[in-house]
Formats: C-alpha cells, sequence, structure tokens
C-alpha cells in the first residue's frame, strides 16, 4: 500500500493504558480483575461511558449512571475517581515516533474523550505539544460519534483529504482496530512501544529514527 497517513490513538497509545490505572484501583479496592471494563462492555453505545465521550451527558449524570451499572454487577465504586485514573503519563518513545511520521505524512489522532476539568502542569505542555504534530484531531466529545462507529473514522479521512486504504491506524484495543480494518487500513495494536514502533516501520517500509 502507498501510505500517505498515520492515524493515532490517544489513550493507551501516546500516553500509557488507562487500564493499568483501572487494574491498580480494582486490587485496592477489593474489586475482581477486569470489574471496570466488564461494566463498559454491557450495552457499549448505550451505556455511561459511550454516552459521557459523545457529550449526550455531563460528569455528574456519568457518575450516576456509572455507578447504577456497576451496582447492576454487584460492584460499588466511585465513578469520579475512575475518571480521575484516566489521565496517563505521556510515552515519550511513542511522541518522538509521532514527531518522526508527521515529518513525512498526515497525520490524525483519534480519542474517544470526555470533558474534563482544566489540566496545568508538565504533564499537560507535554500533550499540548504532541497535539501540535497532528493535522487533524477527531475529538468524540465534540464530533458526537466515537470508535468504533464507522462515521468516526471516514470523518477522520474527510479531514485529512485521503482515502481509508492510504492510512495507517494505531489503537490499544480491537474493537476499535476492527472497523478500520474494514475500511481497508492497516492496522497496529499497540501493546509496547517497541512492538508498535517496529509494526509501524514494517507498515511504511522504512526506519522512523
Amino acid at each position: 500500500m502507498t501510505v500517505e497517513a498515520v492515524l493515532w490513538d490517544f489513550g493507551g497509545v501516546l500516553t500509557e493504558s488507562p487500564f493499568d490505572a483501572f487494574a491498580r484501583y480494582e486490587r485496592a479496592n477489593g474489586l475482581p480483575e477486569g470489574a471496570i471494563r466488564r461494566i463498559n462492555s454491557r450495552n457499549p453505545d448505550g451505556n455511561a461511558w459511550a454516552l459521557f465521550e459523545r457529550s449526550d451527558i455531563d460528569r455528574a449524570a456519568f457518575c450516576r449512571r456509572f455507578e447504577a451499572e456497576a451496582a447492576a454487577l454487584g460492584y460499588r465504586l466511585d465513578a469520579g475517581e475512575i475518571l480521575d485514573l484516566i489521565q496517563g503519563p505521556v510515552r515519550p518513545r511513542m511522541v518522538a515516533a509521532l514527531r518522526a511520521v508527521a515529518a513525512r505524512y498526515r497525520t490524525a489522532c483519534l480519542t474517544n474523550n470526555m470533558r474534563a476539568p482544566g489540566e496545568d502542569g508538565p504533564r499537560a505542555r507535554q500533550i499540548a505539544d504532541a497535539m501540535a504534530l497532528f493535522d487533524a484531531v477527531v475529538e468524540s466529545r465534540e464530533a458526537g460519534v466515537r470508535k468504533p462507529e464507522p462515521a468516526f473514522y471516514r470523518l477522520a479521512c474527510e479531514r485529512l483529504g485521503v482515502e481509508p486504504a492510504t492510512c495507517v491506524f494505531l489503537d490499544d484495543l480491537g474493537i476499535n482496530l476492527k472497523p478500520a480494518r474494514a475500511m481497508g487500513m492497516a492496522t497496529i495494536k499497540v501493546e509496547t512501544d517497541a512492538q508498535a514502533l517496529a509494526d509501524l516501520e514494517a507498515a511504511l517500509g522504512h526506519p522512523l529514527f
């Protein structure tokens, strides 16, 4: 394939996966392993998480709904604390790869995200620097659609002016890669920095650094 654009997920790709923080929360609060992911797997297009990522509800409504969804499974948790776990540290090696890619290809960030209180400090500056590298940023909270809805990927391609078959897409969740692959994109599931960058180099056909 002739690659024209590289599309990047944000959390779990350019920052550490929130699932690591979820696992720590579960252990600390006596919840079964995978409890938070289990809550989100029920009604995945219409649950509290999906509604908040599309800006259909506010933070307070999310917390009420998410805690009710947890209670239906027999779990007790603090939804506000769960939201605070999403903000993982930046992965410098992945940001360096993004910088190298952005010098040669069109780039876009495809992120399912939520409206959050303002943040300041070194992490916020690192994120701002990384986001400035993208030609386009597609946020679920602004677009009103989210991964894995096909319209989300089409919107990214439209903003970049490229066809899906000329794109490489990196995400840490297989469910988000499946529709992109069906549209013709080359996909990379990010598990470790080394693995992801090796796969990206293979897809591009040249070293990144």
